[in-house]
């Protein structure tokens, strides 16, 4: 080859891989600007539509007094509650403060490793800590923070390390932070309330330095914000930080953010959508959304003002799940564990519970898309969800009961809807051909049982194996049905 060829043949190759290197970089790292326009364009990761469950932990200060919920302080302090007041006044000393709460909080039994296996066991992908919570304290040894984290007061440990290396080790959960953006008595912050938020200095001097060292020091995989609803996202410099999280940041590929990035952004703006606590509309939502929700119906934090109807049952609580994933959302269930580092049995049966039933129903849950029809509105307490790709030309359609036919011990259900239509996610060739396209119906956990079924217009009707079979094989409730339909495009 002649010298002036082998240069050209050179630029050539050189030019094709410049092309293919840059076509690779910018499907995962397209440059977002600071803006929310360009910022609600970003794709969300497959990872978190997929993982559909996660685990949310309070745990702070707060978890000393135990009493009322996670906002002890400003509802003593600052809001002056009658019942906060009086018991402090019995149970503590004049003029006691809420720093002094710190020193209690010593968390002796806490054992990361032992929470990580929990949290598996409950069959969650996910898991998100509390950081620092509007009383400022951070589970961290932050230098913004001197005299008020968990390594100069209180457990005398970096919390945050030692749980996201168990769950990193022990697992293969997605480990992700929860940051409270404002704090009730920090003096900068309340400097720039003054000034109607035209300083920042809180930000700059505070809130950024913290955000951006958590995310380079433990590579969280869900920024979880909160804490923003007394200033607007430009006072936070809220698109800043996220185009900075989705171009540069260690996590750039695979982390998610909630909508909680200053006033008039839930509900808007953000990987997926929180809307508020305990967001379960119950309708299909087009944007990928989550349910935070508590075990404790009442509070975040651990406390002991509590009976047992204060808690969810096992059943409202795979209810929840359900419920949401058919709607195209994620649950994020709190726990709040003791000043010793503990989680309270009933936590722990609740999850240990949950796991059990998503261990035989978990493939209705993971990594599934909302069918046409979210739940049935002719047979109360039917939800469905379908598998995510169709495998030769099949598609699987999940039903799951939250009520137990007792009487009849068979159901009549109705995936297309009563009056049926051929529409978008499913295309039969008329309904008298339906019937044909029904490959099979299965009952999880009950596999080697044979499902009778007929198909009665739109509607099918499901026999249930004998209720101690179901029993016997550990079905206590929530029973799924797998309806493989072919010819489906």
């Amino acid at each position: 080859m002649e010298k002036k060829n082998w240069f050209k043949f050179c630029f050539i190759i050189i030019a094709v891989i410049s092309a293919l290197s840059y076509g690779s970089a910018s499907k995962y790292h397209s440059k977002y600007e600071p803006n929310w326009t360009s910022l609600d364009k970003r794709p969300l990761p497959t990872w978190y539509d997929e993982a559909k469950v996660g685990i949310f932990i309070h745990w702070g200060v707060y978890s000393v007094p135990s009493m009322g919920s996670e906002w002890f302080w400003t509802d003593w302090k600052n809001l002056k509650y009658k019942n906060y007041i009086e018991f402090m006044e019995k149970n503590y000393k004049p003029g006691f403060s809420y720093q002094e709460f710190a020193n209690e909080f010593n968390a002796e039994l806490f054992n990361a490793t032992q929470w990580a296996l929990l949290f598996k066991d409950s069959g969650a992908k996910y898991v998100v800590l509390t950081s620092k919570h509007h009383d400022g304290y951070c589970l961290w040894p932050s230098v913004q923070s001197f005299g008020w984290n968990s390594m100069d007061v209180g457990p005398k440990k970096d919390i945050i390390r030692e749980l996201s290396s168990a769950i990193r080790q022990h697992t293969d959960m997605k480990f992700g932070l929860y940051y409270s953006l404002f704090e009730w008595f920090n003096r900068m912050y309340i400097n720039d309330k003054l000034h109607i938020f035209l300083t920042q200095d809180y930000v700059n001097q505070k809130a950024r330095p913290e955000q951006m060292f958590l995310v380079q020091e433990y590579l969280p995989e869900i920024i979880w914000s909160d804490g923003d609803w007394e200033a607007p996202a430009k006072y936070w410099k809220s698109e800043e930080f996220i185009a900075w999280l989705y171009n540069d940041s260690p996590v750039r590929d695979t982390v998610v953010t909630n909508d909680r990035w200053g006033i008039g952004t839930a509900c808007l703006h953000g990987d997926f959508y929180n809307c508020k606590d305990r967001y379960n509309p119950g309708v299909l939502q087009k944007h990928k959304w989550e349910n935070a929700f508590t075990l404790d119906k009442d509070s975040w934090g651990q406390r002991y003002d509590v009976t047992l109807k204060n808690f969810m049952t096992s059943e409202e609580v795979i209810h929840e799940v359900i419920t949401t994933v058919s709607c195209n959302g994620n649950v994020l269930i709190n726990v709040g564990p003791t000043k010793y580092g503990t989680i309270l049995p009933i936590f722990e049966e609740r999850l240990r519970d949950l796991g059990q039933w998503l261990k035989i129903n978990g493939e209705a849950i993971y990594a599934t898309k909302p069918w046409t029809h979210q739940n049935d509105t002719s047979t109360p307490g039917v939800w469905y969800t379908k598998s995510n790709q169709e495998i030769d030309g099949q598609v699987v359609i999940y039903a799951m009961i939250l009520e137990y036919p007792y009487d009849t011990n068979s159901l009549r259900i109705y995936p297309w809807g009563k009056k049926f239509e051929n529409g978008p996610e499913v295309t039969l060739v008329g309904l008298e051909l339906l019937d044909s396209n029904i490959n099979s119906i299965v009952m999880l956990g009950m596999e080697n049982t044979d499902i009778k079924w007929q198909f009665n217009g739109p509607a099918i009707n499901i026999q249930f194996p004998p209720k101690h079979h179901i029993d016997k094989r550990g079905l206590k409730y929530a029973w799924t049905f797998k309806i493989t339909i072919s010819n489906a495009i």
